[in-house]
């Protein structure tokens, strides 16, 4: 059997880390996180795949596409699409697939438009302020529910 493939989503500007607003978001870059994360899905049994794009068209079409192509969970970072993008929450409420939502900075100690999510009521698990930890947290906590829910 094969193991479970997961999406890992990023949003917009995630593909500027290391460089942008270091002091917020720290000096890890996004290859450092896909790298950290592809040795995690292997100590963990699970596969998975990487999206980054700043257009918000991209990230639903590879939604839909994960939903076709039997993945079993999303592992996304939605950036400022978090609190903007009503389309991209369809696309994620349309295929039923398992979500974590996970950011970088505390996105509650941030502006007030940042408190809100338009995913969180939708996902499994949501983590903030944790750092590139966050994701590596919520790949373990995806690939635990997928890994669960394939046995039963």
């Amino acid at each position: 059997m094969k193991p479970p493939l997961l999406l890992v989503l990023h949003g917009p500007n995630l593909n500027r880390l290391g460089q942008r607003e270091p002091d917020i978001y720290g000096k890890t870059t996004l290859e450092d996180i896909d790298g950290m994360l592809r040795d995690e899905a292997s100590m963990l049994g699970v596969s998975v795949e990487f999206v980054q794009s700043n257009h918000e068209g991209v990230l639903i079409d590879a939604i839909h596409h994960a939903a076709d192509r039997g993945v079993a969970g999303i592992l996304m970072n939605p950036g400022a699409f978090t609190h903007t993008s009503v389309a991209l929450r369809d696309a994620v409420a349309a295929v039923g697939l398992p979500l974590v939502e996970v950011h970088l900075s505390n996105v509650h100690r941030r502006e007030p438009f940042r408190h809100h999510s338009y995913f969180s009521d939708l996902a499994l698990a949501v983590l903030c302020g944790l750092g590139a930890e966050g994701y590596r947290v919520g790949l373990r906590h995806l690939a635990h529910h997928t890994l669960a829910a394939r046995s039963a």
